[in-house]
């Protein structure tokens, strides 16, 4: 009856990544810190469990002399999130 949710995107700070990168072509880490409200550390953390899944990929380079990590939803990411939605919303449908 309940479909399973994936534990990768059930938590708030990676689902919030993924909503905010499901809608732009890429962004870079500071804009998901300052737009999630999350720590530097806790962030960093987050996107490497969305990498390391396959849902995320991430690019780090210097701006000048300044480091940019800029991220990116994948199709892998797209689809997880599309059947997380999915599988949400069987929840939804409960009837009493």
């Amino acid at each position: 009856m309940f479909k399973p949710l994936d534990p990768i995107l059930h938590s708030e700070l990676r689902l919030a990544v993924m909503s905010l990168l499901l809608g732009v072509e890429e962004a870079d880490f500071t804009y998901i810190k300052e737009q999630t409200g999350a720590t530097a550390g806790n962030l960093s953390v987050q996107i490497d469990k969305l990498t390391t899944a396959g849902y995320v990929e991430v690019e780090k380079k210097f701006v000048g002399k300044r480091p940019c990590t800029t991220c990116r939803i994948t199709q892998k990411g797209v689809e997880a999130f599309d059947q997380y939605v999915k599988n949400l919303k069987s929840y939804l449908k409960v009837k009493k």
